[in-house]
C-alpha cells in the first residue's frame, strides 16, 4: 500500500491531475482490466463467464478489479432477478462506449508494431 504523503505518492497524483493521459492509463492498466473490458466487450457479462474466460484470474482478483472498474465508471452492475439466486450481469456505462474503440485501436497498434524475437 502506498503512503499518501510520499513523494512518489504526490508525484502520481499530481501526474493524474495534470495529464488526462495519465488518467486514461491508470484507469485501464493494472492487472487484468484491460482483459475484463474486453471479456465483457465480447459478452461474458456474468462474473463466471469472465472467469472462464480468464483462466488464470483468482475470484479475489477478478472481485476487486470489477469493483474497481464500476468505481471508476467503466462499468455497472445489475440484478438479475429471473434467476435464483439471483445473479449479477455487468454492461458497459457510457464513458465505457467512447473508450472501447480506442482500446481497440491501441490493440490494433499493439499487433502491428510488437517486436518478435
Amino acid at each position: 500500500m502506498k503512503k499518501e504523503n510520499s513523494t512518489n505518492s504526490i508525484n502520481s497524483q499530481y501526474l493524474l491531475n495534470t495529464c488526462d493521459f495519465n488518467y486514461v492509463l491508470q484507469l485501464i492498466s493494472g492487472r487484468w482490466k484491460s482483459q475484463i473490458i474486453f471479456s465483457i466487450a465480447h459478452g461474458n457479462n456474468r462474473f463466471s463467464l469472465i472467469k472462464n474466460d480468464l483462466e488464470n484470474i483468482s475470484d479475489q482478483v477478478l472481485g476487486r478489479q470489477l469493483k474497481m472498474l464500476e468505481k471508476e465508471g467503466i462499468i455497472e452492475k445489475a440484478e438479475i432477478s429471473e434467476t435464483i439466486p439471483k445473479g449479477i450481469k455487468y454492461s458497459f456505462t457510457q464513458k465505457a462506449d467512447s473508450l472501447i474503440p480506442l482500446l481497440r485501436q491501441l490493440c490494433y497498434w499493439g499487433g502491428q508494431n510488437r517486436l518478435t524475437e
